[in-house]
């Protein structure tokens, strides 16, 4: 969910018509009131709920426990990066649609981070791979705002204006924040805390009353829109403010790597999750609109039907989404980062294969971040025409 979904640049005026007393207003959700609040919302408040058990349990302050390393990091941030093996790999019709793409990213995404690696070394490797996750991080919140801006006939350029600067200040000034306040007790991937350059704290310090003022430049307009013309967004209000409170609450108001694990990964990967299953499930078109005979076959296992095969498709997408991260972090962590041999086992001495292990161990992650940035156009995939275009 990466810079994800970003597609959609409008034109002309926004029509803003008065909304007649008996009139229902149209709500202009992706997926569903239901989901759209869950996928948002309920995993905004699922951190909420998260820092309030590290509080009570004392490590709010600290760094994360195993518990929280399993559940956050390998059952969702992990296993969200390979999520994108079932929009890509896992898809016939799409996989076929732009084979080249996608069998040559993860090879040069290999050839580029060995050679970084071997030329440069491990720092230079994972602060690149640091900032394109950065990169990744941010533009998947604009990407949402996009998708909303788009469901709700949002094409003013104007208003494009005040949604973009307010969905990426939210997301940028913390990180601007985070640079001038080196070194925190939390970090990107490496523990040193040598992810990132600092930068001095004037850049912070010219930064903030324009992060305020977009934040509050955007809900003034959203109270103008909604109050005068009946125009209301509340799935786009949600991810606004959700990142907004949780990038802040996990970078500037708390110093530690708990806080900044449960508020930066769920709000990250579940949304991605619901995005990925909900094409997934539908499955890609070709693009003369023609199912291809044999990706419907091969699909046909899965199509909920009822109650009871959308489940076993749940199961059977999450399964192998946990399968797949476990088998991952077992190799960093025998190969690499020997740090939980409780989990995974005994380490291998592979010191003198770093070189080339490590940047083929984030060979998932770099496809996962170049990927993000193709396969959420809308104006390019034919399948996600009915997500981003009009209101249901």
């Amino acid at each position: 969910m990466n810079p994800r979904q970003r597609c959609l640049r409008g034109g002309g005026p926004e029509q803003a018509v008065p909304t007649p007393a008996n009139h229902r207003i149209r709500i202009p959700w992706l997926f569903s009131p239901t989901v759209d609040l869950a996928a948002f919302l309920g995993s905004a408040l699922l951190s909420l709920l998260l820092l309030a058990v590290g509080h009570q349990l004392g490590v709010l302050h600290g760094d994360s426990p195993e518990w929280t390393w399993v559940t956050a990091i390998l059952l969702i941030d992990v296993a969200h990066v390979w999520a994108t093996a079932f929009r890509v790999y896992f898809d016939p019709v799409e996989f076929r649609r732009r084979r080249g793409l996608y069998l040559l990213t993860p090879v040069i995404s290999f050839a580029v981070g060995w050679a970084v690696y071997s030329e440069y070394g491990s720092l230079v490797f994972w602060r690149l791979l640091a900032y394109l996750a950065v990169f990744h991080f941010v533009r998947q919140q604009y990407g949402w705002v996009a998708l909303y801006r788009n469901r709700g006939h949002e094409t003013e350029r104007f208003g494009r204006w005040i949604d973009s600067a307010a969905i990426y200040l939210a997301t940028i000034y913390p990180l601007v924040w985070w640079h001038a306040h080196l070194p925190r007790r939390f970090a990107w991937f490496l523990d040193s805390g040598h992810d990132f350059l600092a930068v001095p704290q004037i850049a912070e310090q010219l930064l903030e009353p324009v992060y305020w003022m977009a934040l509050l430049a955007y809900f003034a307009r959203l109270l103008g829109r909604g109050f005068r013309f009946g125009q209301w967004n509340p799935g786009k209000d949600i991810v606004v403010a959700t990142t907004a409170f949780c990038w802040h609450v996990g970078i500037i108001t708390f110093n530690s790597d708990y806080a900044f694990t449960v508020t930066n990964v769920v709000i990250h990967g579940v949304p991605y999750f619901v995005i990925v299953f909900w094409s997934w499930s539908r499955g890609s078109k070709p693009d003369d609109g023609q199912r291809d005979a044999s990706a419907g076959t091969a699909r046909s296992l899965f199509r909920p039907t009822d109650g009871g095969s959308r489940f076993r498709r749940i199961l059977v997408f999450f399964a192998t989404l946990w399968a797949l991260a476990f088998v991952e972090e077992l190799l960093w962590d025998r190969g690499v980062w020997h740090e939980r041999a409780w989990l995974f086992g005994a380490g291998w001495q592979a010191d003198d294969y770093a070189a080339v292990l490590v940047p083929l161990l984030a060979v998932p992650q770099v496809t996962h971040y170049i990927l993000d940035g193709f396969i959420w156009k809308r104006r390019s995939n034919p399948s996600l025409q009915s997500l981003a275009s009009s209101a249901p």
